[in-house]
């Protein structure tokens, strides 16, 4: 298993980052390498450079603050949203398991900050997109929910509930919500994504007549790159906002794949609830899974990508964390985030990977990882 193999080979692809950082732990230690390019002028990349990490937030931040708050009885996966937000679009039965498994029926993505109204308002007055269980549809505006019923539960801000829950007891120091001082990756020149999601109308049709936009042009640096995140939610959200490093998400994932020796932070019982899948394979509750082969023997990950090129995994039954941050959209055609990930974890695990292709997944949400 090597790190530094893992950079070399996410780095010599055609469609390579300007920069990344790949880390692994298990019992026996710890590896972290990285290589290239931090920001477009060429600031160089270390293990110590802090990464948006987009959609990983999901599980990083609001799925971990739930199972905390699973842990300590003050909720349960299966209570109603009702019970703590009255008067969402979510239908009446919809639990936190819906919005978990992206089952709950909303809009995968719409620009909520083109919305006249205040966000919150906006987002609640939008109909479904689908019946509630009727599939699994991965959305943002789930997550934005479960992230606001953490504040609701927890009577704080969602960027101080994360420090009481996750952040503060695993010593993460360099994992918050932005804005963040360097050292710092670019995550992109401008909103170049979302500004062509709004003008096509691809791959999800535009609710609001509103197209005009003062979109960001200059390169983003230490603030969200999500526009929902930044432009309608002031950096803080459950879909995405957080930054952290390799070694803070390393942390982090061995902590979840050790639960009993953590039994202080989460219940354990509550944790192998979390990881199983649901109706859809491939799906656990935030998390995805896949299987993996470490060292000629297979293994299940859980595992999430971020749309700015970083992904997460944890292997509970080795006790591993892997984790890999990049600037994918800083080259000229950018891979996608499951593509770049898929290449790194050989070196990593020390075998091929195989693959459940049921666990594919072609978007992360707002656009293609």
């Amino acid at each position: 298993m090597s790190a530094v193999q893992a950079v070399e080979a996410v780095l010599a692809g055609s469609s390579a980052p300007a920069g990344v950082v790949v880390g692994i732990a298990s019992p026996s230690g710890r590896d972290v390498a990285a290589g290239g390019h931090a920001d477009v002028a060429g600031a160089p990349m270390t293990g110590d450079t802090a990464f948006d990490i987009a959609s990983v937030t999901k599980v990083a931040a609001t799925t971990t603050a739930v199972l905390a708050l699973v842990g300590r009885g003050d909720l349960r996966f299966d209570d109603l949203v009702s019970r703590f937000l009255p008067g969402t679009a979510c239908a009446p039965p919809t639990t936190l398991r819906h919005l978990l498994q992206h089952r709950a029926g909303l809009w995968e993505w719409q620009p909520l900050y083109l919305d006249p109204r205040d966000p919150v308002t906006a987002m609640d007055a939008m109909p479904l997109r689908y019946a509630l269980d009727e599939g699994r549809q991965y959305s943002d505006l789930g997550f934005l929910l479960l992230g606001r019923i953490v504040a609701a539960v927890t009577g704080m801000p969602l960027d101080a509930a994360v420090r009481d829950l996750v952040t503060t007891p695993l010593g993460l120091d360099r994992t918050g919500f932005g804005p963040v001082a360097t050292p710092v990756a670019s995550t992109a020149v401008g909103d170049i994504a979302e500004r062509r999601m709004v003008a096509t109308g691809e791959p999800y049709p535009i609710l609001t007549s509103r197209r005009h936009f003062a979109w960001r042009e200059e390169e983003i640096a230490g603030a969200a790159n999500d526009g929902n995140c930044f432009h309608a939610f002031g950096g803080i959200a459950g879909h995405a906002g957080l930054f952290s490093t390799a070694d803070d998400l390393l942390t982090l994932g061995t902590a979840l794949a050790a639960p009993a020796q953590h039994a202080d932070l989460w219940n354990p019982d509550a944790v192998a609830e979390l990881f199983r899948d649901g109706p859809d394979s491939g799906q656990a509750l935030g998390w995805r899974s896949d299987t993996v082969r470490v060292d000629g023997h297979e293994q299940r990950m859980l595992w999430h990508p971020g749309f700015t090129g970083c992904a997460l995994g944890i292997i509970p039954g080795a006790g591993m964390a892997v984790v890999m941050l990049g600037n994918r959209l800083l080259a000229t055609e950018p891979a996608t985030t499951e593509t770049l990930w898929r290449s790194v974890l050989p070196a990593l695990l020390g075998d091929q990977t195989s693959r459940d292709t049921a666990t594919s997944r072609e978007t992360e949400g707002t656009r293609t990882p």
